[in-house]
Parts: structure tokens; C-alpha cells; sequence
């Protein structure tokens, strides 16, 4: 039982750490990433879809994305939603590839994304610290109804608490290298 509240605490975890590198992965850097596009929805046929189901993205150089639809007449569906997006791109269209360009960052720019970034981080230590008590009040449960022994129940939150520390040490290295990754010119 215990062993199946630590994994599932890890599990859990590792979920948030995931949550993070995803939003985190959305914030432009000013160099160029096709996972910046991820987030983006296309009206194809009436239904919308994510970009990556409608054309091909590719990186062209350091500040270019190259988006190739995968049919013709979806090039207009696709700069739209390029351009309605809140990353505040300016694609060019030059026959079946859309270029997406990444304006270089101002300093200002870049400050404010850096308190972006902390907030997510943040977000993210507190999603690890609310499963972290979830699983000490499961284990408190566990006690109450006498399922565990007060020993192992204060070796397991200790497990917990390791578990816990190991998954904040995880997000702040994320966070550290995102910054890093903003601030370099």
C-alpha cells in the first residue's frame, strides 16, 4: 500500500514537472522552436485542429520557422492563425511555406517573460507541495484506520518529503535553464 502511495506521489509529480517544461516550452526565447506553434488551432474544414495536424513545421535558421501546409488551400487558415496568436508573429507567405520570423527581444521584453517564467516555476512547486500532502494525508488516514504502523508512517512522509525536495530541485534546474535561455542574446 505504501509502496503504491509513493509511486503514485512520483507519478504525480513528474506530471507536474512535465506541465511546466510544457508551458514553459510556449515562451519565446527569440530563437526559433517548432514547439512554439504547438498551442496553435486551425479552422480546417470546420473543425479546429492543431497546426501540427495541418502542415509541417520546420526550422529554416536560428530566427526562422518554415511552415509547410500539407494542402494548398490551407496556407490562408494557417497564417490567420499564425498571426492571431498571442506570440504576436508576422508570417510571410512565399508560394506553399509560410516563414514565420522571430523578432529579436528587447531587454524589457525579456525581463518580463523571466517573471513569467518564475511565476510557472512557482505554480509548479505548489502543485508538487499540494500532492505532497495529499499522500501525508492518505498516510494519516492509513494510521487512523490502523492500515500502517506510526513508524512506517513517519519513515514514509519522511520518503515523501525526499520525493518532494528531489521534484523542486527538478523545477528550479527547468526554470534556471529557461532563463538562461531568455537572457542570451
Amino acid at each position: 500500500m505504501i509502496d503504491d502511495l509513493h509511486k503514485h506521489t512520483a507519478e504525480r509529480m513528474g506530471k507536474s514537472i512535465e506541465s511546466l517544461k510544457h508551458e514553459l516550452a510556449k515562451i519565446r526565447t527569440g530563437r526559433a522552436h517548432p514547439s512554439l506553434l504547438d498551442h496553435i488551432v486551425v479552422s480546417y474544414y470546420g473543425n479546429d485542429v492543431p497546426l501540427s495536424q495541418t502542415a509541417n513545421v520546420t526550422i529554416e535558421d536560428a530566427r526562422t520557422l518554415a511552415v509547410t501546409p500539407w494542402e494548398r488551400n490551407m496556407i490562408q487558415a494557417i497564417e490567420k492563425a499564425i498571426m492571431s496568436s498571442d506570440l504576436g508573429l508576422n508570417p510571410n507567405t512565399a508560394g506553399t511555406v509560410i516563414r514565420v520570423p522571430m523578432p529579436p527581444l528587447t531587454e524589457e521584453r525579456r525581463r518580463n517573460l523571466i517573471k513569467v517564467v518564475r511565476h510557472e516555476a512557482e505554480n509548479a512547486k505548489v502543485a508538487i507541495r499540494n500532492i505532497r500532502r495529499d499522500a501525508n494525508n492518505d498516510l494519516k488516514n492509513a494510521l487512523k484506520d490502523k492500515l500502517v504502523s506510526e513508524d512506517e508512517e513517519r519513515r514514509s512522509q519522511e520518503q515523501v518529503q525526499k520525493l518532494t525536495d528531489q521534484h523542486v530541485k527538478e523545477v528550479d534546474a527547468v526554470l534556471e535553464k529557461k532563463e538562461t535561455d531568455l537572457m542570451a542574446i
